[in-house]
């Protein structure tokens, strides 16, 4: 499975802790980062993740452009909603894909354990989604 992995300034320390907790189950995956989340995961627990630009400079905008070509299956976002974001739209705009491309996404450290506990289950391990009215197979 493709998994991102993002996370707000003040929520590094926790998606970093999510790491070290679920590191059994993240390593048997693909791992995709915005730029300082996947590099303090990565120099805290060894894992190889696919780093992009920072959310602000592209990177929540690259991850966007994953999930419209199917190339992510799922998203650890965690968010600060106290926080203003001066890249807000680049934050809903991925969201909103989410949505509109029924990618499992994990805004909170509640739902991420949720989400990681199910994948190490099986649970998330559908065989297909219908999408578009089209049965679409999904490859993890």
């Amino acid at each position: 499975m493709k998994i991102a992995l993002i996370a707000h300034d003040r929520k590094k320390e926790m998606i970093v802790d999510l790491a070290i907790a679920y590191q059994n189950i993240l390593e048997q995956h693909d791992l995709y980062a915005t730029g300082t989340t996947g590099k303090r995961i990565m120099e805290e627990t060894g894992l190889s993740i696919h780093c992009f630009k920072s959310g602000p400079y592209g990177g929540d905008q690259q991850m966007g452009a994953m999930i419209s070509e199917d190339a992510l299956d799922l998203i650890i976002f965690l968010r600060d909603p106290l926080a203003p974001m001066p890249h807000e739209p680049d934050v809903s705009a991925l969201i909103r894909l989410c949505d509109v491309y029924e990618i499992p996404l994990a805004t909170n450290i509640g739902t991420a354990e949720v989400l990681l506990r199910g994948l190490d289950r099986g649970y998330l391990d559908f065989r297909k989604v219908i999408h578009k009215g089209k049965d679409k197979p999904i490859s993890f």
